[in-house]
């Protein structure tokens, strides 16, 4: 009769990372904009005098309006929506449409340093480019979308 011995380690279990779907990250990275879209036009507000250039109907040399209100919600609508397509679009066209709003998204927020003065040069370059780099994100996440490799048709067969 042998006998076997149990050794004790102090080796750390290590965690479970189980692979990320694609669409997950996507959704993830497009909610991470929304918010950070959300809390920087929210703390444009603290620039001082930009609550009364507001009041008296401009918000960046446009007057307010209700075309431009709608121009506003469909630019914040198209990113909120993409939380839902990255989850639900078949893979092929989920990673074109992520690949064109991303692209087209890039210069829709470099746009939010329209008008800014230098005092706030940091501010923006910070937010622009933390926006940018979600964007980037996405743009690689949906670029490398991975493949499955294609199944032949027709009947198998052995030798």
């Amino acid at each position: 009769m042998s006998r076997t011995s149990t050794i004790q380690t102090n080796t750390p279990h290590l965690l479970d990372n189980p692979p990320i779907p694609v669409q997950a990250k996507l959704a993830a990275a497009w909610t991470s904009l929304m918010f950070l879209v959300i809390y920087v036009d929210y703390f444009h507000l603290y620039q001082p005098g930009e609550i009364d250039v507001i009041r008296g109907g401009v918000i960046f040399d446009f007057d307010i309006s209700g075309t431009l209100m709608s121009i506003f919600f469909a630019i914040i609508a198209i990113p909120a929506l993409m939380v839902m397509l990255s989850m639900t679009l078949p893979a092929r066209v989920n990673r074109a449409t992520n690949l064109v709003v991303a692209s087209l998204y890039i210069p829709v927020m470099v746009f939010n340093a329209a008008g800014a003065s230098l005092d706030w040069a940091f501010y923006y370059g910070l937010t622009i480019g933390v926006e940018v780099l979600i964007l980037a994100f996405i743009l690689r996440s949906a670029g490398t979308w991975p493949r499955t490799p294609a199944v032949p048709v027709g009947p198998a067969t052995t030798n």
